[in-house]
């Protein structure tokens, strides 16, 4: 009999036997959505790099994703809360969104001018955060909260896949054709991002209720008022966000033109890097499962964090640096696979949907203030870090606000335990 695919990965994790296919269903969400938002924010920058030359005007067009992460989920985060369908009240949201992002995507690479990519980018930001917040709900929705690690680990399996394909893939495909990274990308975020929504099953009604914006950023703003440990959460989520959007933005133009490396040197670093996210997304579920998710988080965030500010001493580039980024990528992986899922223990559940928009509105923040501090860094400090251009200081300027976190996650770790306690 033929075994099903990822059947190992499934039996290293004990994923439960009626859940798999629910679990790499949902997961499908988080590898389009990731490989859409990889390409764009990894080969935006050099496609934009033919109109402007300023890393501050660049960052710009790409931290204004931060705007519609901060503004858009305070409004569809509790909508789809009160949303009910014969669809259920995620889905429809995410069905809405799912064509106006493939088409984003294919149309981007083709434009004249700075401006009118950037136009195409922001439409492409509207919707996909029209999508985000509700995929996000469905989590806890659908999967007991036993298995918030191992759904965690899985989707940030499918991400990390992702991740990898889109930058290491991306790099080669935007070397042979600039436009062809953006054109894959937009079947790959339509066929993933819409098997979701096929194939996930979820409650109905028949009640689609919209209380207005006022009312629903105000019931956010009372969850962000009455929930002292998921207002924790969402400060340290801030910071992790932000630092994972500035590396994200400039780890390629760090390479070229800081080191002086070829696009090929890059696309291995990433491979190296993303090979760690995958064996972090892999081992991390079980061990968080077994001993809490703020614990794993705990420890994995001081070699994250130290690894980015020691890797603001390097000048130049040696062969030895794959063995040190390695382990770094794994406790990177490891933080961003399971925030979510310590988020899920923390959320009451009738509030789902609201506190996963607050949750994107934090990752807007950092997405805002990430790639902007760090654009503006290098802009600044470019005369005085000749060696780089000014672009060694991006990875203290992403390693001080992973440390800083350290004291919140180790605060939440007592929380956690009461919350996984029977009533």
């Amino acid at each position: 009999m033929t075994q099903r695919p990822f059947a190992a990965v499934e039996r290293f994790m004990k994923v439960p036997a009626g859940r798999p296919n629910l679990l790499w269903s949902l997961g499908l969400g988080a590898f389009g959505l990731a490989f859409s938002i990889t390409i764009v924010a990894a080969y935006l920058p050099p496609l934009l790099d033919r109109f402007t030359n300023s890393p501050v005007l660049i960052a710009a067009v790409l931290s204004s994703e931060g705007i519609f992460a901060i503004a858009l989920p305070l409004v569809i985060g509790p909508w789809s809360d009160t949303f009910q369908t014969p669809q259920g009240r995620r889905r429809p949201f995410m069905a809405v969104a799912v064509l106006p992002m493939a088409f984003c995507l294919t149309v981007v690479a083709f434009m004249p001018s700075f401006w009118l990519t950037a136009l195409v980018v922001f439409c492409f930001f509207f919707a996909y955060y029209i999508y985000e917040p509700p995929y996000r709900g469905l989590y806890p929705d659908v999967l007991p909260p036993d298995y918030y690690g191992r759904g965690q680990s899985i989707q940030h399996l499918m991400r990390g896949t992702a991740l990898g394909l889109g930058l290491v893939g991306g790099g080669f495909l935007f070397h042979v054709w600039r436009p062809s990274p953006f054109l894959l990308a937009a079947a790959v975020t339509f066929w993933a991002c819409g098997a979701t929504i096929a194939l996930v099953p979820e409650t109905g009604g028949n009640q689609r209720v919209f209380e207005g914006v006022r009312t629903y950023v105000a019931r956010s703003l009372r969850i962000l008022k009455d929930e002292p440990y998921v207002r924790r959460f969402l400060i340290a989520n801030a910071a992790w966000e932000g630092s994972f959007a500035a590396a994200r933005t400039f780890v390629v133009l760090y390479i070229v033109k800081g080191l002086g490396q070829p696009l090929s040197t890059s696309s291995a670093v990433l491979a190296t890097i993303c090979i760690g996210y995958v064996i972090a997304a892999i081992g991390s579920g079980p061990i968080a499962d077994r001993i809490g998710i703020s614990r794993v988080i705990f420890f994995a965030s001081f070699l994250y964090g130290g690894g980015y500010v020691v890797a603001g001493l390097a000048q130049s580039w040696h062969n030895w640096y794959y063995a040190a980024l390695f382990p770094v990528g794994v406790a990177g992986g490891t933080v961003m696979t399971q925030a979510w899922g310590l988020l899920f223990k923390l959320m009451p559940p009738k509030e789902r949907g609201t506190i996963a928009g607050l949750a994107t509105t934090t990752k807007g923040i950092g997405l805002l203030c990430g790639p902007l501090l760090a654009g503006a860094a290098i802009d600044l400090l470019s005369p005085y870090l000749t060696a780089t251009h000014g672009y060694q200081i991006l990875w203290p300027i992403c390693g001080l606000p992973i440390l800083a976190a350290i004291p919140i996650v180790y605060s939440l770790i007592k929380i956690e335990q009461r919350s996984t306690q029977p009533a």
